[in-house]
């Protein structure tokens, strides 16, 4: 009984220790990625999205995002979205219309998962998932869980490639709604050359869209 207790003793003593090591090397790996991205200057990722309600498939896009730091030009079907690093744009082709906002980091996270670059250091824990092989590549899973009950994502899963540290998919799971994106990238370009006016909506080209400030 005393080794049975002292065992116990033991593994409980150790357990935080684990999970601490497990959450420092998830933040060093996540680290190596944020420092590989500022690296690689202006970067294009093409990605295809997939989302479930409740396990069910409710839809799938692709698209095509440009990064440069915290600014980014976003385009699915129907939308076009730029971000200059305070406000963002969102053209709706339907509607011929421009929403005009300042978002604030859980917004810009539901819009840009790539955020997590950059917003992972605050407002999440983290750890170390499963290795996995995708597309022939050998990668590491991360995952972020919200610390904050109220905020609507929930949880962030990554897959970060070996070596390259490049983000290979992106699982999105929102709070209480059973919703799941989960984004796949099917390219990935660096040192690309990007002005910062292309992060900015220019109204001469869309000149007859009606634009909405809602700042």
């Amino acid at each position: 009984m005393k080794r049975l207790l002292l065992m116990f003793a033991l593994w409980a003593t150790l357990a935080p220790l684990s999970a601490g090591a497990q959450t420092k090397e998830a933040r060093a790996l996540l680290d190596k990625t944020a420092e590989a991205f500022r690296k690689a200057g202006g970067v294009e990722i093409a990605f295809g999205m997939k989302t479930y309600t409740d396990g069910k498939p409710e839809g799938e896009s692709a698209g095509v995002i440009r990064l440069k730091g915290e600014k980014f030009r976003l385009e699915v079907p129907g939308n076009l979205t730029w971000f200059d690093g305070e406000t963002q744009w969102t053209y709706v082709e339907e509607n011929e219309e421009v929403n005009v906002s300042t978002p604030t980091d859980e917004e810009l996270r539901s819009i840009n998962p790539y955020t997590f670059i950059y917003m992972y250091r605050e407002g999440f824990d983290c750890r170390l998932g499963e290795k996995k092989a995708q597309a022939g590549r050998i990668a590491q899973e991360v995952v972020l869980t919200a610390t904050d009950p109220k905020q609507d994502l929930a949880s962030v899963t990554l897959l970060i490639e070996a070596g390259t540290y490049r983000p290979l998919s992106i699982r999105l799971e929102q709070r209480g709604t059973k919703t799941v994106s989960e984004i796949t990238v099917t390219a990935y370009r660096t040192g690309q050359r990007y002005a910062d006016k292309d992060f900015t909506f220019n109204p001469s080209d869309y000149p007859d869209a009606e634009v909405i400030d809602l700042r």
